[in-house]
């Protein structure tokens, strides 16, 4: 695997701090905030420099009932290819459910959820993965999450799990340490022993990232300083195989330059420790006998078998995230054997998310509607499913405010239902006499 060395996750918020960072070799970006055509400015110098540019993708899904979507893979390849990348990474979790595989309609999480560690799951993962890995020009590697809650009826640990994923695609593995601890304090989950478990050769990268615990709940929230056990964590990993990149993730509430290089500085403490306890703990130990890895030694003792048929195995896993989705965004019923307290920390979670996620794609909603549009939407979240990503939320929750005749302040109101308008038809508004004809046809559909 390439050595990326230590990076940070390139944001528009930071790009100028990141660029005139020392000792930054590579960063990672969201591959859905990047237009292959038209690259940020700022990726592009940092790429001139010979700093190695990562598409990191959120919306795949890979770990969901459904083949990946089509239009999804050839968007990621896209992106990889502008930004002359070695790999992309994506994540085992899924992100929507519901739709043909239930006969009902689609949800979408807007956030990625845990998927069960069973059977099933592992055989559609592995599908998945396949025919992602097919239709992409650059190698896979795929991250485990931090959870909020758990299955029950788990039939595999996280560091099961992912050897045997590892194991019968030969997918590298992102592994987020951050994650690790999250699930340590959430789920009780030993991350040593996850990373015992681990095929260390599979590692393609290692994420680090801070958050906040709250009545016993770890938030995995990308948000704040990195915490010394997420830093152990790391120095364990590094004790164990040098890891070929290290990647400091911050999604918001960006401190100063020079807190990031701090942590960044941190983390690489971190690793150096790791390899120097690595170091002493091999002087006069025997050497081992040379051993086939993990991936080649089961490759080479499996019998040569058919493809599994997946069929029956997505319609189980569909219907069973399908319930998990509903409960968490629809208020259905939670499905049996589910901690219905944690199911209710995550759904508070996921509607709290989308009110700010929408809040930064229509930044002019939280302008327009003031110190009520927290409340508004929020309330709006617990009766209306996202069905279609978030800027069709945006525009689904100001329709639904002015068919209900809000807000009260016909002022408000007025300025709501003009943003509305100037977004809903295929192209922004226009004076010519036609559109302007159609635009008044729409407002009487919004008319009290």
């Amino acid at each position: 695997m390439e050595r990326l060395g230590t990076g940070i996750g390139w944001r528009p918020e930071i790009a100028d701090a990141v660029e005139g960072m020392p000792g930054v070799e590579w960063v990672e970006v969201v591959a859905e905030n990047v237009c292959p055509g038209h690259p940020p400015e700022s990726l592009l110098r940092l790429r001139a420099r010979g700093v190695t540019v990562v598409p990191h993708g959120v919306s795949l899904g890979l770990g969901g009932a459904e083949r990946p979507d089509e239009g999804r893979l050839n968007a990621l390849a896209e992106r990889a290819e502008a930004l002359g990348a070695p790999l992309v990474t994506e994540h085992i979790a899924y992100v929507r459910a519901g739709g043909p595989l239930t006969a009902s309609d689609p949800l979408e999480a807007g956030h990625l959820l845990p998927v069960p560690r069973t059977r099933d799951t592992l055989d559609v993962l592995c599908e998945n993965i396949r025919i992602a890995q097919e239709a992409l020009p650059v190698p896979l590697a795929v991250e485990n999450i931090a959870a909020l809650l758990s299955w029950p009826g788990e039939e595999m640990t996280e560091g099961q799990f992912l050897y045997e994923l590892a194991d019968r695609t030969g997918v590298r593995l992102l592994i987020d340490v951050a994650n690790l601890h999250t699930n340590y304090v959430n789920q009780g989950e030993d991350p040593a022993k996850a990373l015992a478990e681990l095929p260390l050769e599979a590692i393609a990268y290692v994420h680090v990232a801070g958050g906040y615990e709250r009545d016993g709940v770890w938030h995995d929230s990308h948000a704040h300083p990195v915490p010394r056990p997420v830093l152990d964590v790391l120095t364990d990993l590094a004790s164990r195989v040098s890891p070929p990149g290290v990647l400091l993730e911050r999604d918001e509430n960006f401190p100063e330059p020079g807190e990031l290089e701090r942590e960044l500085s941190a983390i690489r403490e971190a690793v150096e420790l790791g390899r120097t306890s690595a170091a002493r703990s091999s002087v006069g130990a025997c050497p081992s006998p040379p051993q086939r890895s993990g991936r080649a030694s089961a490759a080479a003792d499996l019998p040569v078998t058919a493809a599994t048929d997946t069929g029956p195995a997505r319609q189980r896993l569909a219907l069973a995230q399908t319930a998990v989705l509903s409960a968490l965004v629809a208020g259905t019923p939670a499905p049996e054997g589910f901690d219905r307290v944690r199911l209710g920390v995550q759904a508070r979670a996921l509607a709290s998310k989308r009110a700010g996620v929408v809040a930064k794609i229509a930044p002019e909603l939280p302008v327009i509607l003031g110190a009520g549009y927290r409340a508004a939407f929020l309330a709006y979240a617990q009766r209306h499913p996202m069905r279609g990503g978030y800027r069709r939320d945006a525009m689904d929750f100001a329709e639904s405010l002015l068919l209900d005749g809000r807000p009260s302040d016909a002022g408000v109101r007025r300025e709501l239902r003009e943003w509305w308008l100037d977004r809903s038809g295929p192209a922004p508004r226009s004076t010519r006499p036609a559109i302007r004809a159609a635009r008044a046809a729409r407002r009487v559909l919004l008319r009290r």
